[in-house]
């Protein structure tokens, strides 16, 4: 499955409410695994960004569902990478005329 990295930063909601991230945390992995994704890690960051996650999902459309929910709730902003592994990356470059 594609894997993704989002970079998180906290609203000023999401600052004022800081207490309540955990049980967020909790509701964003049901949601997406409803959504056919999987929230595989969480990392609390220091510097430029508040969180990193990584998510495994079947495609783009479903990790852009995802973080746009998560957006939409107000509480965090975030910047999304798709990433590939190194068996991938390895694929990508073989395939390069």
């Amino acid at each position: 499955m594609p894997t993704y990295v989002t970079l998180v930063r906290y609203t000023d909601q999401g600052i004022r409410n800081i207490k309540e991230s955990p049980a967020r945390l909790e509701a964003a992995k049901k949601m997406a695994q409803a959504a056919g994704a999987e929230i595989k890690s969480f990392y609390l960051a220091l510097g430029k960004y508040d969180a990193v996650v990584i998510i495994e999902g079947p495609d783009d459309e479903t990790a852009a569902r995802v973080t746009l929910t998560l957006g939409s709730l107000g509480n965090v902003r975030t910047e999304t990478l798709r990433v590939f592994n190194e068996t991938d990356y390895r694929k990508v470059i073989a395939s390069i005329p």
